[in-house]
């Protein structure tokens, strides 16, 4: 599978609820300062878990009606999906370690 890419308003439905993998969703923008610092941290996980995770970012400001319809009130906030449904949701800046051992129970 791809290692990081990135979706939008029209590609979210394709690449994540229809991926038959689990799927890491970055909810960004590029002003925001813990997206930034949490930004290196995602592109290792998608590196490290390529085959088992798909992971991808989506920019709040440019795709509105996603964040919207997911909630998505502060970033950074990381959605994980698993067979179109979210499973986690997870937000702030976090440890490597501590965003693995969120995302690892979910790539059974």
């Amino acid at each position: 599978m791809s290692k990081l890419m990135y979706v939008s308003d029209k590609t979210f439905a394709q690449e994540v609820l229809q991926s038959p993998q689990p799927v890491l969703v970055d909810f960004y923008a590029d002003w925001c300062g813990p997206c930034r610092a949490i930004a290196p941290i995602v592109e290792e996980i998608a590196h490290e878990l390529n085959t088992k995770l798909k992971v991808v970012k989506l920019d709040v400001d440019q795709n509105p009606e996603t964040a919207m319809q997911y909630g998505v009130q502060s970033i950074p906030t990381l959605l994980i999906f698993k067979n179109g449904k979210e499973v986690e949701r997870l937000i702030g800046y976090m440890s490597k370690s501590k965003l693995l051992s969120k995302i690892e129970p979910h790539l059974s």
